[in-house]
C-alpha cells in the first residue's frame, strides 16, 4: 500500500484536512482499548463517532487540548534540537504520513528506515522513566503505529524536560504487536465504515 508523506505544518488547517475520518497512530491506543469485563471501551466509541462526523459533515473535529499538551508542544522545537545535538542527527520535519486508512504524525524522519517521537514529561515522571531505564508503555502503540504506518524498522522516543537530562531510547519494530494493532486497525475502520452508512441512508 502506498504511503504519502505531507510537509504540511502539523496542527494546521491542511493538517486537520489530510487526517480527517482515518485512525491516527496517537490514538491507536483507544483504537486497542476494551471497557470492563471486555465490553465497548467508551473512548473509542467516542473517537469512531467523531471520525464518523468528520466524514459526514467534510469538517474536521474539534482537538482537545490541555495545559500539559499546550506546554508539550511549546516544548516540541527545543527537544527535538537538543536531540539532534547529542545525538549529532539531523532530524527531517513532516507534517503527516498517510497509508491507506491510517496515519501518523511524527516528530521527525531520520534517515530512510527510522524516527523519532518526542515527549516532555513532568520531572518526577522523568526522573522514574530514567531510574528504571525502561520504554514508556503508554506511548508504545504510537511509536508500533508510526513505525507501521511510516513502514520504517525503528523509532527513537526522546522524552525530556527543561533543565532535565533528555532520556532517549530505541525501539524496533515488533511485528508481532504490529499484526495485532492492523487487526486492531481493520476492525475499527470497518465499524467506521458502517456507521457512516447507516447515517447516510437517513439523509
Amino acid at each position: 500500500m502506498k504511503t504519502e508523506i505531507f510537509t504540511c505544518e502539523q496542527g494546521g488547517e491542511e493538517w486537520a484536512r489530510i487526517r480527517m475520518g482515518i485512525p491516527t497512530s496517537s490514538m491507536f491506543a483507544t483504537v486497542l482499548a476494551s471497557g470492563k469485563g471486555g465490553a465497548e471501551s467508551k473512548t473509542r466509541r467516542k473517537y469512531m463517532l467523531q471520525l464518523a462526523g468528520e466524514i459526514l459533515t467534510g469538517e474536521p473535529m474539534e482537538g482537545y487540548s490541555n495545559d500539559h499538551m499546550t506546554r508539550g508542544k511549546e516544548m516540541e522545537d527545543d527537544l527535538r534540537n537538543l536531540y539532534s545535538f547529542q545525538t549529532n542527527t539531523e532530524v527531517e520535519r513532516v507534517g503527516f504520513i498517510k497509508c491507506g486508512k491510517k496515519g501518523c504524525s511524527p516528530d521527525g524522519l531520520l534517515g530512510k528506515n527510522r524516527m523519532l517521537e518526542i515527549k516532555s514529561m513532568l520531572p518526577h515522571l522523568l526522573i522514574e522513566v530514567h531510574l528504571r531505564s525502561e520504554f514508556p508503555p503508554g506511548h508504545l502503540a504510537q511509536c508500533q503505529g508510526n513505525l507501521w504506518v511510516a513502514n520504517r524498522e525503528e523509532i527513537d522516543i526522546a522524552i525530556g524536560w527543561p533543565k532535565m537530562p533528555l532520556y532517549i531510547q530505541t525501539i524496533r519494530r515488533d511485528e508481532v504487536y504490529i499484526s495485532a494493532l492492523e487487526k486492531a486497525v481493520e476492525e475499527f475502520n470497518q465499524e467506521l465504515a458502517y456507521i457512516v452508512t447507516q447515517m447516510r441512508r437517513l439523509s
